[in-house]
């Protein structure tokens, strides 16, 4: 059975977290808890997440200079960041979010459909990287047996299976694609779609691997 994902909520009050709790409750996540920034970047070391809700406003470690850690671990700067903060905040904390690597920036209070829906989004990326990962393994796998064998063999009823079933698999993988980029082109955020971009040439070139190896 596949593990749920992970979403990392940091914020340092407990109604806020609460609330975040609620919103993300319809969807088939785990959310994760941190009080602080110094709580989230120790969650960070030892868990996998698809996404990060980021409160900018606590005290001591604020969301900027959190996000700022985030992005220069080499396990953890490709994790998608939003962050949260109170519509009267300083009018360049947009800039400094985006700057700091954010992917998306929500003023309080927020619309919960519309965080549900990026939210959802993100997760459903991560879940297909995820899953594009382990193709690309096995079809790599595949492509070195052949590199050894000297010649690529046609006829084996064992890799015809196993080529038949990664076939399978990636036309899942396009076929949910298709439904999230139908969602990204929607939302019209361009963070959003050059995430969906970079996924869909990454499931192009399996494809294209796949392809030349039947």
């Amino acid at each position: 059975m596949a593990e749920r994902v992970r979403v990392l909520l940091v914020d340092d009050r407990e109604e806020n977290l609460i609330a975040l709790e609620a919103i993300l409750s319809s969807l088939d996540v785990v959310p994760v808890r941190a009080r602080s920034g110094e709580e989230a970047l120790k969650a960070l070391l030892s868990s996998d997440f698809a996404l990060i809700l980021l409160d900018v406003r606590m005290p001591g470690m604020d969301g900027f200079e959190t996000a700022a850690h985030i992005k220069r671990r080499e396990r953890t700067r490709n994790i998608p960041i939003i962050f949260l903060t109170v519509v009267d905040s300083a009018p360049d904390y947009a800039f400094r979010g985006y700057a700091a690597g954010a992917v998306d920036y929500l003023t309080k209070p927020f619309d919960p459909w519309v965080l549900r829906a990026k939210v959802a989004v993100f997760v459903q990326l991560y879940t297909m990287n995820q899953r594009l990962a382990e193709q690309s393994a096995l079809l790599r796998e595949r492509l070195a047996g052949e590199v050894s064998d000297g010649v690529p063999s046609k006829g084996g009823a064992g890799q015809v299976s196993l080529l038949a079933e990664l076939s399978n698999r990636i036309a899942a993988i396009e076929d949910e694609f298709k439904r999230v980029r139908e969602l990204a082109d929607k939302s019209a955020d361009s963070m959003l779609n050059g995430a969906v971009n970079e996924l869909g040439v990454r499931i192009s070139h399996l494809r294209s691997g796949l392809d030349a190896l039947q």
